[in-house]
Formats: structure tokens, C-alpha cells, sequence
């Protein structure tokens, strides 16, 4: 007979296991969020195109390969949504002033106005979602995931040490 696995809701509050489930709860609750206000925007672009917009005004124009990078996707992909961007007249390529034969991604005047549009409408959103929240809740959780996000860009999910001995599973009689 199989091992059956705990349900993370039998697991200590503070546990690994219980973490983990409310992460993949976040995420899955943020991205259907997310999916129902900018499904498709209104200028026909994709929303995961989006993320490629954000990165560009929050810092700046930058090289295909550099959102492939900080997107953790792949080359292709990135230049594929930024020339539907590009289309919409959300982006812009520059030339690239350290290498003229490159170019530069940039978010245009109306690439701004879509952008902060969104992040109005989300940011009204999240004000509801939090109306019954304290300024110390807030800022508790603020802190908390400044925190999170910051280790989980320093750790490697590929690199994780190995577990000791003792928490590997074994299948007992």
C-alpha cells in the first residue's frame, strides 16, 4: 500500500509542509486574480507580456537577454511577447549606446499610461482585499515577503543541500 501524505492542513502551522501549501494557495489565487483583470488588456497583449513592461519601467531599458534572464525565461519567448509589445507601441527598441549593433528594449509614453492603469486597478483591488488589515498586519506581511522573495532569489531550488539522512523517507512495515 502506497505511503499516504499528510495533509498540509494536519501539519503544524509554523511546518515546511504548511508554508508550501499556503505559497502554492498565493500563487494560484494571485494568478487567477491576476488572469481576470488582465486577461487579455485591452490592447490585445498578453498578460504574461506584461511582466516584460514592468521590468522595463522598473528598471529601465534593457537588453532581450537580460529580461530572458530576470523573467527566467527563454530568449525566444522574451522576444517574441516584446515585438507584440513593440507592435502595440508599448515598447520601443533603442540602440544599445555601449553596443551600437544591439538594441535596447523600452517602454514607450503609452507603455506607462497601460501600465500604470493596471497597476491602478490592482493596487484598488489589493486595498480591498486588505481594508481589514492593521498597518502593523501590513507591514508584517510586507517585511515577511520582502524577506521570502529575497532568499528564494538567492536560492537555488537545484542547489538545495542535501536533507539529513534522518528526513529521508523510507517505507516501513
Amino acid at each position: 500500500m502506497p505511503a499516504q501524505l499528510p495533509h498540509s492542513d494536519d501539519a503544524p502551522h509554523g511546518s515546511t509542509d504548511q508554508v508550501a501549501a499556503q505559497l502554492v494557495r498565493l500563487v494560484r489565487l494571485t494568478a487567477r486574480a491576476k488572469s481576470r483583470m488582465t486577461k487579455v488588456g485591452p490592447d490585445s497583449v498578453e498578460r504574461a507580456a506584461y511582466a516584460i513592461l514592468f521590468h522595463l519601467i522598473d528598471r529601465g531599458p534593457q537588453r532581450t537577454s537580460q529580461l530572458a534572464e530576470m523573467l527566467h525565461s527563454d530568449i525566444s519567448t522574451i522576444s517574441r511577447q516584446s515585438s507584440t509589445l513593440v507592435d502595440h507601441g508599448l515598447v520601443e527598441r533603442l540602440a544599445d549606446p555601449g553596443d551600437r549593433r544591439a538594441s535596447l528594449l523600452a517602454a514607450t509614453s503609452e507603455g506607462r499610461r497601460v501600465f500604470e492603469t493596471n497597476r491602478e486597478r490592482l493596487n484598488h483591488w489589493l486595498e480591498w482585499v486588505l481594508d481589514e488589515w492593521s498597518d502593523e498586519d501590513r507591514l508584517a506581511v510586507n517585511v515577511l515577503l520582502r524577506r521570502l522573495n529575497d532568499r528564494i532569489e538567492t536560492c537555488d531550488p537545484l542547489a538545495a543541500p542535501p536533507r539529513p539522512e534522518h528526513e529521508h523517507s523510507t517505507d516501513e512495515v
